[in-house]
């Protein structure tokens, strides 16, 4: 069967349609249309991969980049039948990085505390909370992530730009997958290496590593679990940050196996312990702990080489821990050391984290937006 579309926007990225053929997978190179025109792209499919009624969509790689209507909206799935043998399409307009982004469904952003005291350290840490947008009008309970470096997260004024997570959350709760409670914590400035490093005299002397970890599970989790309606079990509770805050992540992973049990560990300083010695502690049952490790090609210091090392150890650490792990592995080739691709690659592991549904999108919006006219009578 043939497929053309023609765009309505001059754009030079590659064009790939998705649907209940692929398993709405939004980058299949499989699946990529070919330039024929300007603005014109078609492939053909075999019929043999086609089911006969065919829901699909178009995309410029991902679902950050789908097609939308011209005042931005989602768009219906389209349809057609294999005896159709061709169809012709047209794109009014792309998302590009995740937007346009709605604020109707921003997250709220509370500040939990400007000094909340941190008895292990013996000091104090900014903290927010960014509740899904409808939090309030609802009686439901949430997944907990908790993420380092709050200052690169949202906030404007960083010096490296930030993860804009809440223009992310508010594009996750439109397609019906933002409901999630994420806890963000201040990192300590001159402070933050000790913080983030468990033991490494030559990275930082008197390293804190340890002390920060009890900090987030005994006195924090806690807290956070008293105040908001979390559900505060370990399979609905993730961790996670970006170079020493994966780091970190890492080990508050492997040392509370019982508070967390997914991980979001992007471009992670792995060149710290190169031997992947980890500590890891048995338990008399297994914990199974699901890792979204994300890096970047251009990152240098062998990061993905790094990556692909550490999977390995810790899958062939499962006979003999008390651990099973589940990876999801992404490489940008064109990715840095930087929070612009973090940002990117945000929404999609916290899909994988929290969601991992092969739940075709359109249907995860309408359902959201049954929820939505819910709530709004409340």
């Amino acid at each position: 069967m043939n497929f053309t579309i023609i765009s309505n926007e001059d754009d030079d990225r590659p064009v790939f349609i998705t649907g209940n053929f692929n398993k709405w997978d939004p980058k299949d190179l499989a699946f990529q249309l070919k330039l024929i025109d300007t603005n014109s792209y078609t492939i053909d499919i075999d019929d043999e991969k086609l089911p006969e009624a065919i829901e699909y969509k178009y995309t410029r790689g991902g679902w950050g980049n789908v097609e939308i209507d011209r005042f931005g909206n989602i768009t219906p799935n389209r349809k057609a039948n294999k005896s159709d043998s061709e169809k012709e399409d047209h794109v009014e307009r792309w998302r590009v990085n995740w937007g346009p982004f709605k604020k109707e469904f921003f997250p709220i952003v509370e500040i939990i505390s400007e000094k909340f005291f941190i008895p292990q350290l013996n000091r104090t840490r900014k903290i927010w909370a960014l509740l899904p947008y409808n939090y309030h009008k609802t009686k439901k309970d949430y997944p907990v992530l908790y993420l380092h470096d709050a200052q690169n997260l949202f906030n404007e004024g960083s010096a490296f730009g930030n993860w804009e997570i809440d223009q992310k959350m508010s594009i996750l709760a439109e397609y019906g997958r933002g409901d999630v409670i994420i806890i963000a914590i201040e990192n300590g400035s001159e402070d933050r290496i000790k913080e983030y490093v468990l033991d490494n005299n030559s990275i930082t002397e008197n390293a804190e590593g340890k002390k920060y970890i009890r900090f987030l599970a005994d006195t924090l989790k806690p807290y956070v679990d008293s105040v908001y309606r979390t559900k505060p079990e370990r399979e609905f509770t993730g961790i996670g940050g970006s170079s020493l805050g994966a780091l970190i992540s890492i080990y508050s992973g492997f040392l509370y196996p019982e508070v967390y049990s997914k991980l979001m560990i992007f471009s992670p300083s792995l060149w710290i312990n190169p031997e992947n010695n980890y500590p890891q502690m048995n338990f008399k049952n297994p914990y199974d702990i699901k890792v979204y490790l994300y890096g970047g090609e251009l990152e240098g210091s062998e990061m993905t080489e790094r990556m692909d090392l550490f999977e390995k150890t810790m899958e062939g650490w499962e006979d003999s821990h008390s651990l099973q792990f589940e990876f999801k592995i992404s490489i940008n080739n064109e990715g840095r050391h930087q929070e612009f691709f973090w940002s990117q690659e945000f929404p999609r592991a916290v899909e994988w984290l929290f969601y991992d549904t092969e739940e075709d999108p359109k249907e995860l919006a309408a359902k959201a937006e049954i929820v939505r006219n819910e709530t709004s009578e409340i």
